[in-house]
């Protein structure tokens, strides 16, 4: 029978062939089967012949069998790449995208999207699943691409009646993979999820609704959800139990029954996961603050004995990170030798992986209990540091350099090789275009490492190909100049170039994007007026209160924090804009909650201060300022250079007047003696400063800046020069102190 159907394959048409063989594939039979063999193989010899629907429906057969790989799927991309031009089935042409996404160079990547976006403006409104698979081969190559991005997001939203749970969760998923925020999509889905809260009633869609929505819903939805999944939770499966666990992480849950139900039952299937759901695991308990002996002795003996028998470099580094989570001694010897034996195989994103948990370890482990395995991983890290520059000396070329700096991140990254990266980045600068230009930008800012020469780069490219760039990543390329206190060269046609960008999607950005473009733009004393008054207004100030109901805690406070201090600094350094000062409760609030505790070495400082002064009644520490600003120490000299005593005249801050636009103001002053000044001093620890040289950041500058306006001499004393040898001694200290305090001169630092 097998003989006379394999036989008769060559009589059918193309259609007929891969109609065949996918809808064997659908009824389960195995790919080893002859007829299936026989239906491949037959296909191959055709395939130069396919159209694009028929090789796109043989792609997929492909992919069921778990050919992504194969020098079939390469041919496949092949003919794409050869015949894309004239290619105008995006519905088919998307399928062959993510069959291929595992195989495609760079370049075809371009080319595939850029057709894609040609396309997808013809593509039926309706047409979701293209969308999504759009969004797939995006996932898959990992390529954030704005415009496209934004273009599928459209489609999703103009058929949100259309979409089911299971639709809903995996474009949050693509999303959140992608790194991409469509507010409008989470605030429709939400409305359309809330919905199916009574209507869902089997464990698989509740746990995915609990999955999907829990993140996004109010108080009440919330309780109505934990009470559900904490019903059925001796029911879920492993797969359920680990999904159910990862959004009470993304929810920051501090639901101590909830946690502890679904622990216990991913406790039970920790035997059937991988690696990664094992990562997964332990991050999301160490996240959550659970403490169980039983489960971190049971995940340690998984994690460990992963580690001594995989074979594969990337899938070790995952289990040697999880293991660093656990609390527990350090390796012992057979998995650090397992460890060294990969290191020559390993990319710097792994290499990263094994020095964080090693450095942790070694860190961890007693003095008193230093062994010769401690001795080894010592040993190992000295290797680690060896690779890791081997390998940053071996790049010459940026795009590949980049795949294995996009994950990199950590003390071991900052210390042993951000030097190295940082001058094989400079080496290969010439290749900073508009596709790297954002990923290098970031880097600069998560690092703090001020390199004028890539700064200058960046600032480039943006004057020249600025329209290449999309809005959206605009915070990204001005953020490293914001956060170091750099001006490149032609600053303000930089500056301008990037709000010129933007100004058309002022009414379109994310409103957190926008305020935080904003901050970081202020603190580079620059001031787009059309953007302020689009951040001050009721409409906007509005969409923000309400997008903030669907954030993390962390990053609401974070963005409320951000949009408190663009408020103050548009007050002081733009009176003329009149926007009115309204974050005196937020502030008090924060204040109230503020320890108020000093360093050791700012209370060293407090004394010496009380005695060069005269008493500690001449000096002030944690001092609030108008505009809820905090001075580590606050001083008051008379005209003479005399220190006046706090109790002598009042100096006490009221609720600041109504004069936050006044020009020229200047509120320190106003209830002094008659040529009196009142000092700020402030001590300046290593976060105030670039990582590699003594250049003073953007905030710290911003608020010297600041108390300068409202009347403060202010007084910046670095750590270098506190905790330096010059000043070793308490009486070198007191010197120098008194210098900085009654010597001549403004405002120093």
């Amino acid at each position: 029978m097998n003989v006379w159907r394999t036989d008769k394959v060559e009589l059918m048409n193309d259609d007929a062939l891969v109609n065949v063989l996918y809808i064997m594939q659908q009824f389960g039979v195995e790919a080893h089967d002859p007829l299936i063999e026989a239906l491949v193989m037959e296909a191959w010899r055709r395939l130069e012949r396919f159209d694009i629907t028929v090789l796109s429906k043989f792609s997929s057969c492909l992919t069921d069998q778990h050919l992504n790989f194969s020098p079939l799927m390469g041919k496949i991309a092949d003919i794409v790449d050869n015949n894309l031009e004239a290619i105008q089935d995006l519905r088919a042409l998307s399928v062959v995208m993510v069959s291929t996404s595992s195989l495609i160079s760079r370049r075809f990547r371009e080319r595939l999207v850029n057709k894609t976006e040609l396309l997808i403006d013809t593509l039926d409104s309706s047409q979701v699943n293209v969308a999504r698979r759009i969004l797939q081969f995006l996932r898959n190559v990992k390529y954030n691409h704005q415009p496209l991005l934004e273009k599928c997001n459209t489609v999703f939203l103009n058929n949100m009646n259309d979409l089911d749970l299971d639709s809903i969760s995996k474009v949050k998923e693509l999303y959140q993979s992608l790194q991409f925020h469509s507010f409008e999509f989470l605030q429709t889905a939400k409305k359309k999820l809330t919905a199916m809260i009574p209507l869902c009633d089997d464990p698989a869609g509740l746990v995915k609704l609990f999955v999907v929505l829990g993140p996004l819903a109010g108080p009440e939805e919330k309780a109505q959800l934990t009470s559900t999944i904490l019903l059925m939770s001796e029911e879920l499966t492993s797969q359920q139990a680990l999904a159910v666990l990862g959004a009470i992480e993304e929810m920051e849950s501090r639901n101590s029954q909830l946690i502890k139900k679904i622990a216990s039952v991913v406790h039970k299937h920790l035997d059937t996961y991988r690696p990664l759901e094992l990562l997964k695991v332990t991050r999301a308990l160490n996240f959550l603050h659970f403490q169980s002996k039983d489960i971190f002795v049971k995940l340690r003996e998984l994690l460990l004995s992963g580690l001594k028998t995989s074979m594969v470099p990337h899938e070790m580094a995952l289990l040697a990170y999880a293991l660093s989570m656990l609390p527990g001694p350090h390796l012992d010897a057979a998995a650090t030798a397992r460890i060294q034996a990969v290191l020559p195989q390993c990319d710097l994103s792994d290499l990263n992986s094994f020095a964080t948990c090693i450095s942790k370890w070694i860190y961890c482990e007693p003095h008193t209990h230093l062994s010769s395995v401690t001795g080894k991983q010592l040993r190992l890290l000295q290797q680690l540091d060896h690779c890791g520059r081997q390998r940053l000396r071996a790049s010459s070329s940026l795009d590949l350099l980049w795949e294995e700096l996009r994950s990199v991140k950590g003390d071991w990254f900052y210390e042993s090789l951000l030097e190295n990266t940082m001058a094989t980045l400079q080496q290969l600068a010439a290749e900073i275009n508009v596709t790297h230009v954002v990923s290098v930008a970031s880097l600069i800012s998560k690092t703090s490492y001020l390199s004028t020469a890539l700064l200058d780069r960046i600032a480039s490219v943006v004057l020249q190909q600025a329209e290449k760039i999309h809005p959206f990543s605009m915070l990204a390329v001005i953020l490293p100049f914001s956060i170091l206190n750099y001006d490149p060269p032609q600053r303000d046609e930089f500056l301008g170039t990037c709000i010129q960008r933007l100004n058309t999607y002022l009414g379109t950005l994310d409103p957190l994007i926008l305020v935080f473009l904003a901050f970081s733009l202020a603190t580079l004393e620059y001031f787009p007026e059309e953007l302020i008054k689009a951040i001050f207004n009721i409409k906007f100030l509005s969409k923000l209160d309400y997008q903030l109901e669907f954030l993390p805690s962390s990053l609401n406070l974070r963005v409320q924090f951000r949009l408190m201090e663009l408020n103050r600094a548009v007050c002081l350094e733009c009176p003329e804009f009149q926007i009115p000062w309204f974050h005196d409760r937020f502030c008090q609030q924060l204040h109230n909650k503020d320890s108020g505790s000093i360093s050791g070495a700012q209370h060293q400082m407090y004394q010496m201060l009380a005695e060069i002064l005269g008493g500690i009644n001449c000096v002030r520490a944690s001092v609030p300022t108008p505009y809820y600003y905090t001075l580590h120490f606050e001083c008051i000299l008379d005209k003479r250079k005399k220190p006046l005593p706090y109790e002598s005249h009042n100096t006490v801050w009221r609720k600041v007047p109504d004069v936050h636009w006044k020009p020229n103001i200047q509120i320190a002053g106003s209830r002094l003696p008659p040529g009196a000044e009142r000092i700020a001093l402030e001590f300046l620890d290593a976060r105030a400063f670039c990582r590699n040289i003594h250049h003073l950041k953007g905030i710290s500058a911003m608020k010297k800046r600041h108390l300068e306006i409202l009347g403060y001499r202010v007084i910046q004393i670095p750590h270098f020069e506190w905790n330096s040898m010059a000043l070793s001694t308490k009486d070198a200290k007191m010197d120098y102190l008194k210098e900085r305090i009654f010597g001549e001169g403004k405002s120093s630092s």
